[in-house]
């Protein structure tokens, strides 16, 4: 069939953006620069962005490309050849966003046609990051070249349209550093009256009944703990069409399992396999069509646990250091920390030493994220060396003196130094690998091993320093107590100074101390300063709730892990001992209410509040960044009753395209950190956004997890055991039936949106709505917002962060870095 003799067609209104495309592929070339030290030192506050959600470090990758490419017109290579077709699912932009390890070219071609019912001026809006080329019916209009990394530039053309059909072709590029949004929006502002009309290779009406079953595409349920995943469309398929399933993971895994399948015209509905055989974790099923030519993807997420077969923790510490070590053994994905899992449990062998051979180019090429699995490695190779094969213990050595330990050291990477997390990484295994190879030459610094190690400690000391005074820089955040665990315990176990050993395992005490704290029955449920929409939707699969089943006996365990058998070694083989008690805080089962208020981050920047009981647990920041552009943070999240599942969380979305690389993404932070204050189970939620980001706050509100729930008007409740919330929206709330978040999300639309929050006990829903149904929260002068609340009384949130109840007054210099826990009677 002629490609061009069918064409999807879309209405365009003025002021809407040109949503459909085709796409040819993404070309890829490595953007290596000569090798270059660069000055800077970690940064606690590089996410407390100035210009919008923009990071301000540079790498000289940037710098160099900018200097040879900024403000020119785009290198255009390549030309147009359709492979896909862009469908919007909401979204206003073309958005290829990604995460790329090394500094990488990106160059791709699309192409449209706008059908104009007269001829005429049209006035368009091209907004993108890296560079653009604009081409109408074949003659170029224009270009725009501002190359700002991850921050959109907009800039205005006119296109002399003809009547009939105007062919759009553009061509768009940009360097990718790590995490780039890769888009651009091409917004109509003004112009003749017009359609979009998108050439496909069937028929228009069957390319828009594709769309359709794309668009309310879901699956059976959010969570997988055993049985088969399905694959639901919103309609059957009017054709015959092969379909590919690729499983992925979040962005730092490396697997990718594919299905294929051929469905027949008239299937709604698709069974992708039992969840048992696929791997765990917050996954990513990126289902695409072809049908006839017409190729077209969306991508839903679903959380996998293999609950049924890991049963019960056991009681005894030691058998669960023997079960976690077995469990990363035989099922995490073949990475450093899953070889160090094996050679800590007499696993060594050809299969182990393929692990790290595995993962060695990304440690040899100074991947992202390379220091993640170089600290595992280090400490395999100094332990166990001797089980590791001569060959792969040299190909080890030399890529250990090969590295790049920090910035000041000569390279042309883009590896992440200025967070908290990644320096204590950084400065671990330069002293480490010193201490290893103490004789040999470092080749990128040109030290000695002992030189090496030396300033490592120097470093590592200062780390230290920083964390005793501030703690966490990216605040309470489920994926970095990890990150920075897998240093501390590395150093808890090989340090050769007694200093940093003991101040090393002090800090894993401590924040097992902040785990135990903001948890609820093991499950971390607590205001975060980094958050991931991976992080967020899944809650046994979280390598938290591993942490919490090794120490505690309460928790699951998922497929990529960081610290885990290090923590377990670390128990076994090194004089850990994590305090007793901490267990019955983890997982409070008493009649009185905990209440814990702590600071993180350099000068107690972040105050977090939160309070629980055996039945609910509720955290949120206070007086943090108010109505500012958000980065990562969450700032208030919930669950109530027994079941991990049973969790809420309000955002602003960063972006419309769910599961994307935005940062801030669809769950993920907020676009627009709003004004949250809370006092023991209440809490307020007032957003005043931007103009031009999504008009909506949302609500993750899985029904399916809950006992029982309503939504009505303004007014949604749920109950999970004994564990009850009320939601009180300021305007309607409208559930989400279709699509990724189908039947886990609650809207409230509008620039300005209230939420107020009640978490109690209840053993129904009528009861929650005759105490709290008729909340309201009422401004005064001053700003303070009022609630009259049936238990507290007159709830009092002051516009300086206090809050004001029961005879109490609690400000924000009343929050520390140590914390204070109260037990207060429910």
């Amino acid at each position: 069939m002629n490609p061009e003799a069918n064409y999807m067609r879309k209405t365009l209104k003025p002021g809407e953006a040109v949503r459909y495309w085709q796409l040819g592929r993404v070309n890829e070339e490595r953007f290596d620069v000569p090798d270059a030290p660069m000055k800077g030192e970690m940064d606690p506050f590089f996410f407390l962005t100035k210009v919008k959600n923009f990071i301000p470090h540079e790498y000289p990758c940037r710098t160099i490309f900018a200097e040879t490419y900024r403000g020119k017109r785009p290198d255009v290579r390549g030309e147009f050849e359709a492979a896909r077709w862009w469908l919007p699912f909401g979204s206003p932009r073309l958005d290829l966003s990604g995460f790329w390890f090394r500094p990488t070219r990106l160059a791709t071609w699309t192409r449209t046609y706008i059908e104009a019912e007269t001829a005429g001026i049209a006035k368009i809006r091209l907004g993108t990051c890296g560079g653009a080329v604009l081409w109408l019916n074949g003659s170029e209009i224009g270009w725009m070249a501002p190359y700002s990394r991850n921050l959109e530039a907009k800039q205005e053309f006119e296109l002399e349209l003809t009547a009939g059909l105007n062919e759009i072709v553009l061509f768009f590029d940009d360097l990718a550093e790590r995490d780039a949004r890769y888009f651009y929006q091409f917004d109509y502002l003004s112009g003749p009256s017009a359609s979009v009309a998108l050439p496909v290779p069937v028929a228009g009406n069957v390319a828009e009944s594709l769309e359709a079953a794309l668009d309310g595409m879901h699956l059976d349920r959010q969570h997988y703990f055993g049985g088969d995943i399905t694959v639901q469309f919103a309609q059957a398929l009017p054709v015959e069409a092969q379909v590919n399933v690729a499983i992925e993971g979040d962005f730092m895994s490396r697997e990718r399992f594919d299905y294929d399948f051929d469905l027949a015209a008239g299937v709604a509905s698709l069974n992708v396999g039992p969840s048992e055989k696929a791997p765990a974790d917050f996954r990513h099923l990126r289902v695409t069509l072809n049908a006839g030519g017409f190729v077209a993807s969306r991508s839903v997420g679903v959380e996998i646990c293999h609950a049924a077969r890991q049963g019960q923790a056991s009681t005894a510490l030691a058998e669960r250091i023997t079960e976690t070590l077995a469990e990363v053994s035989e099922y995490s994905e073949r990475d450093t920390v899953r070889a160090f899992a094996r050679l800590a449990s007499d696993r060594g062998g050809p299969d182990t030493d393929a692990m790290i051979e595995e993962i060695l180019p990304s440690i040899e090429d100074c991947h992202d994220c390379a220091d993640f699995s170089l600290v595992p490695l280090i400490w395999s190779r100094t332990t166990w060396g001797a089980d590791i094969n001569q060959k792969t213990r040299d190909r080890i050595d030399a890529a250990i003196l090969n590295y790049r330990y920090w910035m000041d050291e000569p390279g042309n990477d883009v590896q992440w130094y200025f967070s908290e997390n990644h320096a204590l990484l950084f400065h671990t295994s330069a002293y480490l690998a010193g201490h290893l190879l103490p004789e040999a030459t470092f080749v990128r610094s040109g030290r000695k091993g002992l030189e090496q190690a030396k300033v490592g400690a120097e470093r590592v000391r200062a780390w230290l320093d920083h964390f005793e005074h501030w703690e966490m820089a990216e605040f309470n955040s489920a994926p970095y107590f990890p990150i920075d665990l897998k240093g501390l315990t590395a150093l808890a176990a090989l340090s050769p100074d007694r200093d940093i050993a003991e101040r090393a395992k002090a800090g894993i005490v401590r924040l097992a101390e902040i785990i135990a704290r903001s948890a609820h029955h093991g499950m971390v449920t607590a205001a975060q300063g980094r958050s991931y929409e991976h992080t967020l939707c899944a809650g046994r699969s979280l390598e938290l709730s591993a942490v919490a089943r090794l120490l505690w006996g309460k928790g699951f365990y998922g497929r990529r892990v960081h610290c885990l058998p290090q923590m377990a070694v670390c128990l076994r083989d090194h004089g850990l001992v994590i305090p007793a008690e901490f267990a019955a805080i983890a997982d409070h089962q008493g009649a009185e209410h905990q209440e814990w208020r702590f600071a993180q981050g350099e000068n107690a920047f972040a105050a977090l509040y939160h309070y629980k009981s055996r039945n609910f647990a509720m955290g949120s920041t206070a007086h943090y960044r108010w109505d500012e552009w958000g980065y990562q943070e969450t700032v208030l999240h919930l669950r109530i009753g027994d079941k991990p599942e049973a969790a809420i969380w309000i955002n602003h979305p960063g972006e419309t395209i769910q599961f994307g690389y935005g940062r801030p993404s669809y769950w993920g932070g907020c676009g627009t950190i709003p004004r949250v204050q809370q006092y023991r189970g209440l809490a307020v939620l007032e957003f005043t956004t931007y103009e031009e980001q999504p008009d909506f706050t949302h609500a993750w509100f899985p029904k399916a997890e809950f006992d029982e729930s309503r939504v009505s008007g303004r007014l949604a409740i749920a109950r999970s055991g004994q564990g009850a919330v009320l939601l009180q929206a300021g305007s309607d709330l409208h559930a989400t039936d279709e699509g990724p978040s189908a039947g886990a999300e609650l809207r409230q639309y509008g620039q300005k949106t209230r939420w107020i929050v009640r978490v109690c006990e209840a053993g129904d829903l009528t009861s929650v709505e005759d105490r709290f149904g008729d909340l309201s929260a009422e401004h005064e002068a001053d700003s303070t917002i009022v609630v009259e609340d049936p238990e507290y009384g007159s709830v009092r949130f002051r516009a300086d962060g206090a809050v004001e109840a029961e005879g109490r007054v609690i400000s924000r210099a009343d929050y520390s870095v140590k914390g204070e826990a109260m037990m207060l009677r429910a």
